[in-house]
């Protein structure tokens, strides 16, 4: 059974988290939401969000993606964090997916994960990565193992380019069938 990282911090985007987690557990993957640390994490519209763990009992786990919610200041935690900067980039040395919506394909540039790498984010969120090939039309963009969408408005079919990347088609598309789209 595939597993599931996503870290949480303080201000991040509640419906891009809350739908990663959701629709990934509706797949039948295991997900560990961690706390940057042990408090509740007040996500940007006020919404309080409880993880399942911390990042750093999750991180005692080996994972096959990791997941990061944009929203701010969520995403500048997650910058700040040099937990979630090694993890990313062990995560990429070993070959496994990586993926990032909103303002948080910034995480993955600041990592170094996007040079030359087609991606795409919030609007203006990736202008200061000149090497990085911005893909600004697309709702999803995959590059390898990295993964990144727009936005709050294409949280669900990032979540279920997730799952399927995780579980293949045919589970997407039943997961995708349930939620009447």
């Amino acid at each position: 059974m595939p597993s599931v990282l996503v870290p949480l911090a303080q201000g991040c985007e509640e419906i891009e988290a809350v739908t990663i987690i959701d629709i990934l557990r509706r797949a039948g993957i295991v997900v560990v939401s961690a706390g940057l640390d042990f408090r509740p994490v007040r996500a940007s519209r006020g919404t309080v969000l409880i993880p399942d763990t911390t990042l750093d009992i999750a991180l005692q786990q080996s994972y096959n993606m990791v997941v990061l919610p944009g929203g701010q200041p969520g995403t500048n935690n997650l910058k700040a964090d040099a937990r979630i900067l090694l993890l990313l980039q062990n995560m990429a040395q070993q070959d496994k997916y990586v993926a990032a919506i909103c303002a948080a394909p910034s995480v993955l540039a600041i990592a170094g994960l996007l040079d030359g790498k087609r991606a795409t984010s919030f609007p203006t969120v990736l202008d200061d990565f000149p090497k990085v090939k911005q893909q600004n039309s697309e709702a999803v963009v995959e590059d390898g193992k990295f993964i990144t969408s727009r936005g709050p408005g294409t949280a669900m079919d990032f979540a279920l380019t997730l799952v399927e990347r995780l579980a293949g088609k045919a589970k997407r598309q039943e997961v995708e069938s349930a939620l009447v789209r």
